[in-house]
């Protein structure tokens, strides 16, 4: 594996990397004690913003992000099926 690998964000229709939010995310909720993959989870199926802790502006950033367009990639990410 002496190749370079490309790094190529995952961004939204707004240009925003919406794999650097979800991080941001994730360390701010378990900074906090949270379950980071339960509340974003849980954020994710209710819409509700209160699954996510508005410790480092994490909620305002997550709020930024098409659920519709992060779950797609998700899913993709999942099954890597990339660009398609």
């Amino acid at each position: 594996m002496d190749a370079t690998r490309r790094f190529t964000p995952i961004e939204d229709e707004h240009g925003t990397d919406m794999r650097e939010v979800l991080r941001a995310v994730y360390y701010s909720l378990e900074e906090k004690g949270y379950d980071p993959i339960n509340q974003i989870v849980g954020y994710l199926l209710s819409e509700d913003p209160t699954y996510v802790t508005n410790h480092k502006n994490a909620r305002g950033l997550i709020r930024k992000l098409d659920r519709d367009e992060l779950m797609q990639e998700l899913v993709k990410s999942f099954l890597d099926l990339k660009n398609k």
